[in-house]
């Protein structure tokens, strides 16, 4: 496994977007190109066609994932007056739409949905992250305490 830096919250927000913008990991740097369909001939196009070994295509959740999540999301609810309206949306026209809005009304459960919705995508991204071989670096490094006398260490890590 290599260990790789990059922005995962950005990465979470491009396999959550519903742009019809295509988005490519580069392997080697961490960063993202950002493609248009229509973008055929463009010089970022003409980089990933010639080491297509170096980028993976940012994989966008589809609509049937993003009810599927919505779905797995009531199965932890238990809000007696929000759970059958937020599960009808669901099976009605245009149920994105729907829950969206439904779910507008039940500020305290948005909020609860939110933290969820963000829990998950951010696992969907690690794993696609697994499945190429990679894990992003910690935000944070643990701190090299060698050769630090004691009584700095102990102010060091009194503020962390």
């Amino acid at each position: 496994m290599r260990t790789f830096t990059l922005d995962l919250d950005a990465l979470v927000q491009l396999i959550n977007g519903r742009e019809q913008q295509e988005h490519w990991l580069d392997l080697e740097s961490g960063s993202v190109l950002s493609l248009l369909p229509e973008d055929q001939h463009s010089e970022q196009r003409q980089q990933i066609e010639l080491d297509p070994d170096r980028y993976s295509q940012v994989p966008n959740l589809d609509t049937a994932q993003r009810i599927a999540m919505r779905e797995s999301f009531l199965f932890t609810l238990d809000d007696l007056h929000a759970h059958p309206l937020l599960s009808a949306a669901l099976t009605g026209r245009k149920p994105l739409r729907a829950f969206d809005y439904e779910i507008e009304a039940f500020a305290p459960i948005r909020q609860q949905w939110q933290a969820y919705e963000l829990k998950q995508l951010r696992e969907y991204a690690l794993n696609w992250l697994y499945e190429l071989g990679l894990e992003p670096a910690p935000d944070k490094l643990p701190l090299d305490t060698r050769g630090i006398p004691r009584d700095i260490l102990r102010r060091l890590t009194k503020s962390a």
